[in-house]
């Protein structure tokens, strides 16, 4: 696999945690930049982990990681879409809705899995070419943290502009990203 290709694959990989960093970033109260990178680097290293994981289960796990990572995202993201749509519909009912102006770290880390599952699988098929995981991983985490950051500040200006219901929309992302996986595993097995 040539450096392009591991580039490209990169930012592939990172096209889902950019759009819920989107979400994320329009349902918190004017993130800085500071913030947006702690986002970015806890999506990162659990984007850049994850290859790695599926590198090491091997082919065994990849029928299992293939037959059911979409599903698994899918229910992740919806969860939490759900969630946050719910949120947003009750800080509309609330005397002074407030978003939050950080969102926790486990909250993050089940977002981040969530949108890096199918980063398992690229990693168990990445075991049976020739091609530097480390390398791979790295370059994966890399872009993550980039596209994520510039996510989550991109939703700032979405969510100054959307007011109460930045949440729910954040929310909806993430069904959508979800329901695009699922779609995608769906229509390629038919």
């Amino acid at each position: 696999m040539n450096p392009a290709s591991i580039i490209f694959l990169a930012f592939a990989m990172s096209t889902d945690a950019f759009a819920a960093a989107v979400g994320k970033g329009s349902a918190m109260f004017k993130p800085r930049l500071l913030e947006a990178l702690r986002i970015g680097l806890i999506f990162g290293v659990i984007e850049a982990i994850t290859p790695v994981v599926g590198w090491f289960i091997g082919q065994a796990a990849a029928q299992w990681a293939a037959a059911w990572d979409h599903w698994i995202a899918f229910a992740l993201l919806s969860a939490l879409g759900l969630h946050m749509i719910y949120n947003g519909v009750r800080l509309e009912t609330e005397a002074e809705p407030q978003a939050p102006k950080a969102h926790g770290f486990w909250l993050l880390a089940v977002t981040g899995f969530a949108t890096s599952i199918d980063a398992l699988a690229v990693g168990v098929g990445l075991a049976f070419v020739n091609v530097n995981i480390w390398v791979a991983a790295t370059a994966i985490g890399l872009a993550t943290m980039t596209m994520v950051t510039l996510g989550v500040m991109l939703g700032r200006a979405i969510g100054t502009v959307m007011g109460q219901r930045a949440e729910a929309l954040g929310g909806l992302v993430l069904i959508i990203v979800g329901s695009a996986i699922l779609y995608e595993h769906l229509s390629a097995v038919a």
